[in-house]
């Protein structure tokens, strides 16, 4: 094949379509709701360049090293654009058509998508994740065409989950409890904090290979975390050996299908003294409170006022961490937020049956204060007509997670 000879974008049906997270009819509801939200905004076609919104509308989760993806929706197309590097595998893994583009030239990737839309003149945006650089090049290769930001109206329609989503979120929940359980059972004076996080990490992969078998096994972890490891909620793990008397924080996220679900609980390694069991029950305490005020009509700010009302009344308003919860879905430590859905002063969205939400309190109390730690428990809870449930199952608080020294 010549250098004039190689396309800039091809077509490669390579095998069979795999068996995806979810039905047919679900996408296509999906793809209902956005294209709803693409005829009112007034846009003729829908750019979607994450990893969250692509894997939600199409099935597809793209691993990136740097190159572009997208799915293009129109009003009768849905259309995965992903890299030559990644073979047949997104069309085999997606819902509807793929298009590759190759690296022969710069900018085919701009070239797929035009051909796509060649005659759009306007189209939807997600603001959050396109880049300075990228609007240039796109207006460069794309012509006259206008870019709406659409991002915070896609993320609304994302934050009611349907019922195949939450059996998935709950199949999660589960898994996380199964990896909970694997770490409790490698606690040891000693043992390495990665050898107890690799125990948790090897039980849900197993877990997830048993219960769903079509799915991608990737991108699984734990973070355990002792002593002053715990001050942060998103630490790495270390090579630190557990010692008696430590403050441990036990944190499981099985990944399914690019749904991310969590179980977050604080252990102690042999009895606590007493200024730390005194900071472990109160965070528990507002745990409970936070789990009694998810349900219909409440606000986030609202439940924030709540709990922080009751960390002043005990003086420890002050070393509270982060809001006290979010949504779940599409994400994962380095993809995907549901920022409207947070428990935070700042956010008003009224709890709506179909949301899913944590409740994860967390102090952290720096070294040379009684005490000193960070405390964190958390659950996920579907929100429901009359409530809302809860589907973490493993138990909190001193009576179950303080492990013989």
């Amino acid at each position: 094949m010549s250098q004039t000879q190689r396309p800039d974008f091809f077509e490669l049906q390579n095998g069979s379509k795999a068996k995806l997270p979810f039905s047919n009819t679900e996408y296509e509801n999906r793809l209902a709701g956005l294209r709803q939200l693409m005829a009112s905004s007034g846009v003729d076609a829908m750019l979607l360049t994450s990893m969250h919104n692509i894997a939600y509308y199409s099935g597809f989760l793209y691993c990136s090293f740097g190159r572009p993806y997208a799915c293009v929706v129109t009003a009768e197309r849905c259309v995965t654009v992903s890299a030559n590097i990644d073979g047949g595998q997104p069309w085999r893994r997606c819902y509807a058509d793929n298009l590759i583009y190759t690296d022969w030239k710069r900018n085919n990737y701009w070239r797929a998508v035009k051909s796509i839309i060649p005659d759009s003149k306007r189209i939807g945006i997600e603001g959050d994740h396109m880049t300075l650089a990228t609007r240039h090049v796109m207006n460069d290769l794309l012509g006259d065409i206008e870019a709406i930001d659409l991002n915070q109206q896609i993320m609304g329609l994302r934050m009611i989950k349907s019922v195949e989503e939450i059996e998935l979120i709950k199949g999660g929940a589960r898994t996380a409890d199964i990896g909970g359980e694997a770490i409790r059972d490698a606690i040891r004076v000693g043992t390495r904090e990665i050898d107890v996080a690799m125990a948790g990490r090897d039980a849900m992969e197993l877990e997830i290979s048993r219960a769903y078998p079509d799915s991608e096994l990737r991108d699984s972890w734990v973070w355990f975390q002792a002593g002053l490891n715990t001050d942060g909620a998103h630490n790495p793990v270390t090579t630190a050996q557990l010692e008696a008397g430590d403050i441990l924080s036990l944190n499981t996220f099985p990944m399914i299908a690019g749904y991310y679900t969590a179980l977050e609980r604080t252990l102690f390694l042999g009895e606590p003294d007493a200024a730390s069991l005194k900071v472990w029950q109160a965070n528990v305490e507002a745990h409970e409170l936070g789990l009694s005020l998810i349900k219909p009509g409440a606000t986030c700010s609202g439940i924030c006022a709540e709990i922080n009302r009751l960390f002043a009344e005990k003086d420890l308003l002050q070393y509270r961490s982060f809001g006290y919860g979010h949504s779940f879905g599409v994400l994962s430590h380095y993809y995907g937020r549901e920022a409207g859905l947070e428990l935070r002063e700042d956010i008003d969205t009224v709890l709506e049956p179909g949301m899913v939400v944590s409740m994860e309190p967390m102090l952290t109390l720096p070294l040379g204060i009684p005490g000193a730690g960070g405390y964190r428990e958390h659950d996920i809870l579907v929100v429901a007509e009359d409530g809302a449930e809860n589907i973490t199952g493993f138990p909190y608080g001193p009576e179950h997670n303080i492990i013989a020294a």
